[in-house]
Order: C-alpha cells, then structure tokens, then sequence
C-alpha cells in the first residue's frame, strides 16, 4: 500500500495576529509545522506535500518536503485539490490528509487511521470534547460517520454533539480525487470543506470509518497565542518526562525548558530556571544550573554549570563553570577546566586544567595544560578592523588584571605580574612587568 501525505499549511492564522505564518511559530525551538511532519516519518511515510501560502513556501525547504502554493485560500477542500493537482495519480494508493498546527500529533495516531482505512475509502480521526466547542461535530450512522457539520452550520441538537472531527484523513486516493471533484461552497463561509467529501462518500455507498483517539490534547490544533503556550506547556512536560524516565532528574519541570532532539545522560541533574536547546549532548552525572541556558552545548560527563550560559561550544569532562559565567562561539574546553565567576569565553581553546576564576575574558584565545588565568585578566583582540589570536603555552601564570594586546604568544612557563600591559611575545620561562610589560631580572 503506497500511502502519501497531504500538510494543510497555507491558512492565514488570523487569531495569532503575527505577519509570520502560523505553522511557522515555535513550540520549544521547533515550528509546529516539523513536529507534524517529524510523526508523518515516524509512522512510515516519506513521501510528503505541504500546501502552503507565499511566506511559507519561501521556507518550505527548510522542511525536507515539496510545497505547493494555494494562492487564495478558499477552504480545506480547496487546499487538497491544489496539492492532487500537483501529485501523480496513483489508482491503488492511500492519501493521509493532516493539519500543519498540529504540534503534539504522534506517530500512533497516523497509524492507527491509517490500519482503519485499508479496503475502505475513508477512515477519519475523532474526538470527544468538552462543549461548548468549535470544530466540526461528527454525525454518525450506526458505527460509521453520515457527515461532519461544521460548527458554524450546525443546528441546535448537532451542536450537543461532543464528538467533533480531529482534522486528521486517511482516504482511498482515487475515492478522494472523485469526490473532492464534487465539492461545492454553497455554506456560510463560501469555501469548499474537506469535510463535506464525508456526505458525498456516503451517498455514493461508500462506509466512513471514524477511529476515536484518546488523546484529546495531541490532535487539537493551535489557532492563537494562548493555544500556543499550552501546547508549549504539555510539549515540555512531555520532554521532561521523557528524559527522568531515562535517567535524569529534573528537579522542577514546570520551570525547566528542553527541546527535542536532546541527550542527557544518566544520573544528570538539571536544576531549576534551565533552559537547554538546539540538538545539545550533556554526559552522565552532570549538573547543570540553577538560572542556566544552554544551546548547542557538548558536555563530557561530571560537568558543572551553574548560573551561567553556554552556547555552541564543548566542555570535557569534570569541567566546571560558572556561576555568572558565557561560554560561547565554538568554544572548546577540555578536561578538568575551571571557569569561574563573571568569566566570558569565546571562540577560544582551554586544554586541560586551564583555570580563569575570576572576572575574565578570554577571545580568540588558545590556552595550554595548567595554565592559571589571573583575576581581571582581557585577551584585547580586537584592533578596531579585525580580531586576533592569543596563544598562551602550558604552565602559565598570567598575574591579575594583565591585558595581552594581540596578535601574541606566551611562551610555556611564562609569568606576568599582576596589572600588565603584555605588547610584545613573552619567551618560555620568561617573567615580564610592567606597562608596557618588560623582563624582570631573573633570581
């Protein structure tokens, strides 16, 4: 059985009042379009079509899928037979039709629908909700759907109806393409319903199989901001739930905020106020946070940071940061560093033990093993057109408040005292002062 998916994408989302398009709006780091599309794969399918608005279709390769344009809006029905119009007939295959503001969608339910409709024309995903509600209410014969009415036609007694239509379509495709063919906008919003293809199905013989869905929270879709912070929320506890039951514990959820595609080892400890983002790798027994953010972050294991932010860079193992602390700009820190308070790192690299506690910034700046970065400290790399390197061997001791004006080299050994202005390249061994910063008399 050959099944392709139809994305509906191209509504205008009025009710987010955004100039972005809805299906692009984040829900923790990830439009909610790739969250519908993320389950379409998980449940098998690879062959997608999203159709999509003018903002949208700028950006639907972004995506891994083909778009197609529905230049006016003029309803579901409408959306579908631009996406047909734009795929090769297949006579034997299956059309699964979803929405793409749908971010807490699974796998399961694509494939349950999916299992429901083979042999039959139509099976279609419901829902039992409280009322009053404004989707489309489901009306049934015996144990098959009659028609959807949606809640803007429907009468008094349709909507009592707790049943409503979840917006999620597994069709025959050639029963499909025939009756979106029959589609008429005869209704009090002038556009042409997917949901009508239900009627029409019907009529013609055909049995519509409804495959009610327990989980009431992962179809509904989201149509202004509001609906957007839950979907936010219950996402997040989701993740959260997800990694404890893994092995890490998350002191509080409710102020924790993960994204997908994260891993945390076992035995990490997340504390409160922590965000952490962008496809970051922490190691086991780790601690990280309070008040932190992470991003893109690649930590060894029995790394502590706390109170600090650390963005598209790497520590190594038993490296501790913070508290006040910015690791940033593909920084590399290797084992058992120590990066203290109100410390900046950017595009730098620390080899192992390399200390900088207190009150220090560190640009563009290669560190050897062992080497202790005195209090106030600045690597002045910028000369007002470019940015340049710093080197400092192994064994360092770079005195409190030292300024290295770069480009320069601190040989392996080498001293500064304390309050320097270092110029010139400092020797292995050798012990400068001063400012600017001159040889000392060796002892």
């Amino acid at each position: 059985m050959n099944v392709r998916a139809i994305v509906l994408a191209a509504g205008k989302g009025t009710r987010m009042k955004s100039g972005t398009a809805k299906v692009l709006h984040e829900v923790c780091g990830r439009p909610m379009l790739w969250y519908v599309l993320q389950a379409l794969r998980a449940a098998g399918i690879t062959e997608m079509i999203v159709v999509t608005n003018a903002e949208l279709q700028g950006r639907i390769g972004e995506f891994g899928v083909a778009g197609v344009l529905q230049e006016e809006q003029l309803g579901t029905g409408h959306a579908v037979r631009t996406a047909l119009d734009a795929m090769k007939p297949d006579e034997t295959g299956r059309v699964l039709v979803a929405c793409g503001d749908m971010p807490l969608v699974d796998a399961a339910i694509f494939s349950a629908v999916l299992s429901a409709s083979d042999g039959r024309a139509l099976a279609l995903v419901t829902a039992r909700v409280p009322l009053p509600s404004n989707f489309g209410r489901i009306v049934r014969r015996d144990d098959g759907v009659e028609r959807i009415v949606e809640a803007r036609d429907a009468t008094a007694a349709e909507l009592e109806i707790d049943e409503v239509n979840a917006g999620i379509y597994a069709f025959d495709e050639t029963a499909l393409r025939e009756a979106v063919g029959h589609l008429r906008n005869d209704n009090a919003q002038k556009e042409f319903y997917l949901t009508d293809t239900v009627a029409d199905l019907v009529r013609s013989g055909k049995r519509v199989i409804p495959v009610v869905t327990s989980d009431t929270v992962g179809v509904i879709g989201v149509n202004d901001r509001i609906e957007l912070a839950l979907a936010r929320q219950e996402l997040n506890r989701r993740l959260c739930a997800k990694h404890m039951l893994e092995g890490a514990t998350i002191v509080d959820p409710q102020s924790t905020s993960l994204e997908p595609e994260l891993k945390i080892g076992r035995d990490t400890v997340i504390y409160p106020n922590t965000s952490i983002a962008r496809l970051s790798e922490i190691g086991e027994r780790c601690a990280i946070g309070p008040n932190s953010r992470l991003s893109n972050a690649r930590l060894g294991d029995e790394v502590t940071v706390r109170e600090s932010s650390f963005f598209d860079s790497s520590a190594g193992d038993r490296t501790s940061i913070g508290p006040y602390a910015r690791i940033r700009d593909d920084s590399r820190l290797a084992q058992d560093v120590r990066i203290g308070n109100f410390v900046e790192v950017k595009n730098s690299k620390l080899a192992r033990g390399v200390k900088a506690s207190h009150l220090t910034y560190l640009g563009d700046a290669d560190i050897g093993e062992e080497t202790n970065i005195g209090a106030g400290t600045i690597t002045c790399n910028y000369d007002g057109k470019r940015k340049n390197k710093t080197v400092i061997g192994r064994d360092v001791m770079i005195g409190s408040n030292t300024s290295l004006i770069a480009p320069i080299t601190i040989g392996d050994g080498a001293l500064t005292g304390a309050g320097s202005v270092v110029t010139k390249d400092v020797p292995a061994g050798q012990r400068v002062a001063g400012n600017p910063a001159k040889p000392l008399p060796r002892k």
